[in-house]
């Protein structure tokens, strides 16, 4: 058991009420940026807010949006077929189930945020598919994801498994340990098992990291991170290449830089 993270879950502003839209949440304003419309005003707003300064953004959330597709295809390609994407968001086509099944038809996903909106919007668009499910969880409380998982029969964690953290970790805070979180993971997995995760970097341009300071106290709230303390998360881990760099250079040669920096990486349990 992970020293930290097994008490109660913190509770303060940052987190998202069940079907308060009147407080803006992360996966809302996510959604906005891929054009979606599972999102209210004070979401837009936020969004707005960002695009003024960093109207490359939207672009930013294609790259990491693609950056899970990829993870997905390398899981898949080799012989994974479980996923779980943690903090998953509002469903976007196409999703870790349409993306694994193109090479896996047996695939099963499952789909877990803590904002219970997110997850009405996942079982109603989602999980009528067979071996697709939606569940409400907190990513601060691995061991319980995991547990419910098992015990829905959902997830056979002797068995390998893939776990997709994408625009997840920089929303969880310090005092919120993130790292042991990862490390719970880890040791619950079988061998072989991969990791992908996507990480704000501490690297963005000054501007970027001041725009983004105005989410303080909400919950899109971000604490970006080094690329030594991103790869640090992927402890126990073997790094599949180009490693922890921005999630740019996991797609072609190429791409446009952008201000607000975003790391990719995918690792594999041995």
């Amino acid at each position: 058991m992970v020293e930290g993270i097994e008490g109660p879950a913190p509770e303060n502003n940052r987190l998202p009420r069940p079907f308060d839209t009147d407080k803006l949440t992360s996966a809302r304003v996510y959604d906005y940026l891929l054009g979606g419309k599972d999102n209210y005003d004070v979401d837009q707003d936020m969004a707005h807010q960002m695009l003024s300064s960093t109207p490359e953004l939207k672009t930013l959330a294609w790259f990491t949006r693609s950056f899970m597709h990829k993870a997905v295809q390398v899981a898949a390609d080799a012989g994974i077929r479980q996923f779980i994407d943690l903090g998953s968001g509002t469903p976007s086509s196409p999703n870790v189930h349409e993306v694994a099944r193109e090479i896996e038809p047996s695939a099963r996903v499952v789909y877990v945020d803590y904002d219970q909106i997110v997850v009405t919007h996942c079982d109603a668009l989602l999980a009528r598919s067979p071996g697709v499910a939606a569940l409400w969880g907190d990513v601060r409380r691995p061991h319980d994801i995991l547990d419910e998982l098992v015990h829905l029969e959902l997830i056979d964690l002797d068995e390998p498994v893939a776990i997709l953290l994408v625009s997840v970790l920089h929303y969880v805070m310090d005092h919120e340990h993130p790292a042991e979180i990862l490390a719970a993971l880890r040791d619950r997995i079988a061998p072989g098992s991969y990791l992908a995760i996507t990480h704000g970097s501490s690297d963005s341009s000054p501007e970027i990291l001041q725009v983004l300071a105005g989410t303080n106290g909400t919950s899109a709230q971000v604490a970006f991170r080094s690329t030594t303390q991103t790869e640090a998360f992927l402890t126990g881990f073997e790094l599949l290449e180009p490693g922890v760099v921005p999630v740019q250079q996991w797609l072609r040669p190429g791409l446009p830089d952008t201000r607000m920096v975003m790391l990719g990486a995918i690792g594999r349990k041995p």
